[in-house]
């Protein structure tokens, strides 16, 4: 208890100042503001204080998703940049098909059995009817750069249908797979939920997708009981999309990070070209010197100044102003003006001297946010040298085989194969012990076309030569077999020696020398 004077001050000794921080203490306090101060992007200052994300888990974070791939798919439609970016990016990943190759089948005449077995197939393959195996890889690639995923599901046909293997393949737009959560559901099985249509088991497993019956966009009604959708077993399904965060269920349109800025050059482009139109819309302008603005004056009009028409029209009176007759514009033509007029042409201002900066600016960053080269998205390589393209190319490849070999490849692929391989085991087109070696093939992308057509393949050559690849390695490089190309140069040999045709020299040899000339030469003595 503290005492009091009269004048209201405490008696009695001063409380004791508190006490100074220990040595260890201050050590902790400069070694947390060292921690604070490492990462400038972490800091709270007048900097940073506008940033604060929330927070949010890889599912969460694609919250109105459904709302991204419809901007995205409507880009694709009606943006120029964004249709030659997903065209761009499905002719570098599939070009004209990713072919499969069953080398592990050593017998030569069932490698070949097998062979024209998927290749009927691939010619069956599309459930809809219109696409075959290499037509709907494209399609597939589209459809997953443009929405950010694709669905593939696996259809069973009956035997009596006609068809080399009973099975096709039917592509599913992302919109057929709904962003249902649930824990209980009608035909859910117990202690399974789904989360954004694909249905997950207690271990965390994919088991199940959760599909339309029909599409929902498509019909005057939305889909919303139990009994609007049908689950397909994860077996029978496979799911293309690029997986940027650990436990990501869905996918993200390739173009996310790139639709706003998209958006907005097209309004600017769009705002300039109203605008030139607007402005030349004007050709030229005639001026009248008016005689009198007295509104008594009974031949012309006080408001507008031009002259009235005859039979009791009042002055003024502008629904019976007689308009002057338009000034027709044609190539060579002489016009004669009345009396008081002048004519003055049109000068509109051009489109700005930064327009074309700013364009090729503002693509710039699309094109690198979309993964593309500049000089690929827009065809403009006017100022690019070969060298330069070179280094370009030879990036954005390395890009596009690590999405094929990491996406198209596994998710696409492969998962045809082993579909295409199990039905043909059921219909007793392939032995159950060369299933797996049939499961187990090499694809082929379609290989990259030469940048220099001599350079790159005499490097090709010289790398073969002193040992650092195979010419097998370059011959798949290119996307062909090495044992059909062996057993066409074979063929092309044994018919040339056939027809007595003396084969071309190879390329850096030097000519084989003339025959000697037989009898007398002239000037020569025999």
């Amino acid at each position: 208890m503290v005492t009091l004077s009269a004048a209201g001050k405490p008696l009695g000794r001063p409380p004791k100042p508190p006490a100074a921080p220990s040595e260890t203490q201050l050590k902790s306090i400069v070694k947390a503001a060292k921690v604070l101060a490492r990462y400038d992007a972490a800091g709270r200052g007048r900097r940073m204080a506008g940033w604060t994300p929330p927070a949010t888990g890889p599912n969460s974070a694609m919250n109105g998703s459904q709302l991204l791939r419809d901007r995205a798919e409507d880009s694709v439609r009606n943006d120029w940049a964004a249709e030659s970016t997903i065209q761009k990016w499905g002719t570098a990943l599939i070009g004209i098909g990713i072919t499969p190759r069953f080398k592990r089948i050593t017998n030569t005449a069932r490698r070949k059995q097998i062979s024209d077995l998927f290749s009927r197939f691939a010619q069956e393959i599309d459930a809809d009817g219109v696409a075959n195996y290499y037509a709907q890889q494209t399609l597939v690639v589209r459809t997953w750069l443009a929405s950010g995923e694709c669905f593939v599901r696996m259809r069973s046909r009956f035997s009596d249908e006609g068809l080399t293997v009973p099975m096709q393949v039917q592509v599913l737009d992302p919109a057929m797979v709904p962003l249902l959560d649930a824990d209980t559901w009608q035909g859910l099985p117990t202690g399974n939920y789904i989360r954004s249509g694909v249905e997950f088991n207690k271990r965390g497993k994919r088991v199940a997708y959760w599909v339309y019956k029909q599409h929902p966009h498509d019909t005057m009604t939305v889909s919303a009981q139990a009994n609007d959708y049908v689950r397909v077993a994860a077996s029978e399904m496979a799911h293309i999309f690029e997986q940027k965060r650990p436990g990501q269920i869905r996918g993200v349109s390739s173009l996310a990070t790139v639709l706003a800025k998209l958006r907005e050059i097209g309004d600017y482009e769009d705002a300039v070209l109203v605008r030139q139109k607007l402005a030349n819309l004007f050709v030229a302008f005639i001026k009248r010197s008016l005689p009198s603005l007295d509104p008594t004056d009974p031949m012309y009009g006080a408001l507008t100044g031009m002259a009235l028409e005859q039979g009791g029209a009042q002055v003024g009176d502008l629904s019976d102003v007689q308009s002057p007759p338009l000034m027709p514009m044609a190539p060579g033509l002489m016009q004669e003006l009345e009396d008081g007029q002048d004519i003055t042409f049109a000068n509109p201002p051009e489109a700005g001297t930064n327009y074309s900066d700013y364009m090729r600016t503002s693509h710039l960053g699309s094109a690198a946010g979309a993964g593309l080269p500049y000089e690929l998205y827009s065809g403009d390589i006017v100022n690019v040298s070969d060298r330069t393209l070179r280094v370009i190319i030879n990036e954005f490849r390395r890009f596009a085989e690590q999405r094929q070999w990491q996406i198209v490849i596994p998710m696409y692929c492969q998962r045809v194969i082993d579909w295409f391989t199990d039905a043909a085991v059921l219909a007793g087109a392939i032995n159950l012990a060369e299933a797996d070696d049939v499961r187990r093939v090499e694809h082929a992308p379609h290989g990259w076309t030469y940048i220099h057509p001599v350079q790159d393949p005499q490097g090709k050559a010289l790398e073969v030569t002193n040992g650092f690849r195979s010419r097998s390695s370059v011959i798949t490089e290119k996307g062909d077999d090495p044992v059909e190309v062996d057993e066409e140069r074979l063929a092309d040999q044994q018919r040339e020696e056939d027809l007595g045709i003396n084969p071309p020299p190879a390329a850096g040899s030097e000519p084989a020398p003339a025959p000697a000339p037989s009898g007398p030469q002239k000037g020569k003595p025999p």
